[in-house]
């Protein structure tokens, strides 16, 4: 009888917890389940500000090799032409057509080398050209003087009258020392521009070439500071350059540059409208970075840092709901648990079908359905447990979509959306019902092909997806194109172990993106 009562007392005890103990299961999975969202968002931000910083870095540096080019045909002038010939470098510049293929230039220049000996010859020789009240400035005896005579084209600000000495300028002249010992294009430090004259003018930086002796050689730095006759320099306002490059910036994305490698105030050459605002904000940056470059010799740092429309456009912002579901499911599943203990059948079965349903949310991607990193992961654990009991073969697939980015940047993340769903469809309609496709984050996706013979030929499959993927996709009236590349990774002969397939499949794909789009790349394979 007591024996009863006790199990009795038990049994009621474990009822009354148990809607308590679900509880705090299921809010366990929820936070589970919101961490990783929250990581494979942040994975997402940071790979596509990384692509924006690496974009940046190469459209700056590609403009400063076209004005390097182009500073080399003013070089060249002079090498088929006397020293000092103004109307050769008036006439050159102005088929250059500077506003229209160079903007942001503010005036391409000749610089004269001039040792103390030969200034008297220089002073006459000027004022023969037309300029009878030349004179160097500022006044006064020097061992030498790199003096500025011709500034094209000759309009505006660039009417002022030559003769000044930039030589006693030391960020100048390092920059036109580093030129002339190295023959190479040189940058200077952030100046203020010899045309400016306003106490706010703009910052601005110089590019010098430096010019030698026609038909002598200079292949060492003794010979060529002998040969040195002048240099050749466009100037720059560090604002005009960079509204100057090609493509657009990604909204939401503030961008400061400094000279040198101390992002400092008064090293700053340039920022976007907002940067200075950004620093005000009491929400913290979710991603920011500095790049260090070097440009024509010279360093520059470049900050790139994030803004609220940059997270919220590249950003899933999945974390938040899959929080608040989960809480609610959970909440719901105490309740449905407490139903039960009151002996409602149907509450058990409703209960049963929300944790299955919770965990089909913890395993799959929200958008697509299809299992995500953390099942896929799992699958390829008990495939690689398979196929070594078996000695059994099996492959990896890596694909990356072509072409992805600009649907969300034209269309719109809906249409985008929409895209990655049917692309989902296609690939599961394009394999068998023991393989598994899984989206791993972004246009990224992966398929496991189990259970594989001797005789297949794999590569024949991965070109299967290829064709069914090339098909045009029908969005919200839109018929849009898209292909991949897809790198394959097979047990056992590219790896023995999941850490090593799924590294020899990345390798692979990437592998294939850099060879060119719509491509497919074998781990190990130089085709």
């Amino acid at each position: 009888m007591n024996s009863a009562r006790i199990h009795s007392k038990t049994t009621r005890l474990l009822l009354a917890l148990l809607p308590w103990l679900i509880l705090v299961v299921t809010i366990g999975a929820t936070w589970f389940t919101w961490d990783h969202e929250r990581q494979t968002n942040r994975k997402a931000l940071r790979s596509q500000f990384d692509f924006s910083l690496r974009e940046t870095v190469s459209r700056i540096e590609q403009r400063v090799q076209g004005y390097e080019q182009m500073l080399r045909g003013v070089q060249s002038l002079f090498a088929t032409t006397t020293w000092n010939n103004r109307a050769a470098m008036h006439n050159y510049v102005e088929t250059l057509q500077l506003d229209a293929n160079f903007s942001g230039l503010q005036a391409i220049g000749v610089v004269d080398w001039i040792p103390a000996q030969g200034k008297s010859g220089h002073l006459a020789a000027m004022r023969n050209a037309g300029f009878p009240d030349y004179a160097i400035e500022p006044a006064g005896v020097r061992d030498e003087y790199a003096v500025i005579v011709q500034r094209e084209p000759n309009v505006g600000r660039n009417r002022a009258p030559p003769g000044s000495d930039i030589w006693l300028d030391p960020v100048r002249r390092l920059a036109l020392e580093k030129s002339r010992d190295s023959g190479m294009a040189a940058i200077s430090g952030k100046v203020q521009l010899k045309t400016d004259t306003e106490a706010d003018a703009p910052p601005g930086f110089i590019m010098y070439l430096p010019v030698y002796e026609q038909g002598q050689a200079h292949d060492s730095v003794q010979v060529r500071r002998a040969q040195l006759i002048g240099w050749v320099y466009a100037a720059f306002h560090m604002s005009d350059f960079m509204a100057g490059l090609y493509g657009t910036q990604v909204p939401g994305l503030t961008l400061a540059i400094f000279d040198g490698t101390d992002a400092d105030g008064t090293a700053l050459l340039y920022r976007t409208e907002g940067s200075a605002a950004l620093a005000g904000r009491t929400r913290p940056t979710a991603v920011k970075a500095n790049e260090y470059m070097v440009v024509a010799g010279h360093n520059w740092t470049l900050s790139l840092s994030s803004q609220e429309a940059f997270e919220a456009r590249y950003g899933r912002g999945l974390e938040w709901m899959t929080a608040v579901a989960g809480v609610v499911f959970s909440l719901l599943l105490a309740l449905l648990a407490w139903l039960m203990i009151n002996g409602r059948e149907r509450a058990l079965r409703l209960a049963a079908s929300m944790t299955e349903e919770l965990r089909h949310m913890a395993q799959h991607d929200s958008l697509t359905n299809i299992p995500n990193r953390a099942l896929f992961s799992d699958r390829l654990k008990q495939e690689l447990a398979r196929a070594k009991r078996q000695s059994g073969r099996f492959a990896m697939l890596f694909l990356d979509l072509d072409h992805f980015k600009p649907i969300n940047d034209n269309f719109g993340h809906d249409v985008g959306d929409q895209v990655l769903q049917q692309v989902a469809r296609r690939i599961q309609d394009g394999v068998r019902a023991a393989d598994t496709v899984g989206r791993i984050g972004g246009d990224e996706f992966v398929v496991l092909l189990a259970q594989l013979g001797e005789g297949d030929v794999i590569l024949d499959l991965a070109e299967k997806l290829q064709v069914v993927l090339r098909q045009p996709f029908l969005v919200a009236g839109h018929e849009l194109v898209i292909s991949c590349c897809i790198g394959v990774a097979v047990y056992p002969e590219d790896g023995d172990d999941a850490a090593a397939l799924t590294k020899g499949a990345d390798e692979a794909m990437y592998r294939a993106k850099e060879a060119g789009r719509d491509c497919i790349r074998r781990c190990g394979s130089s085709e």
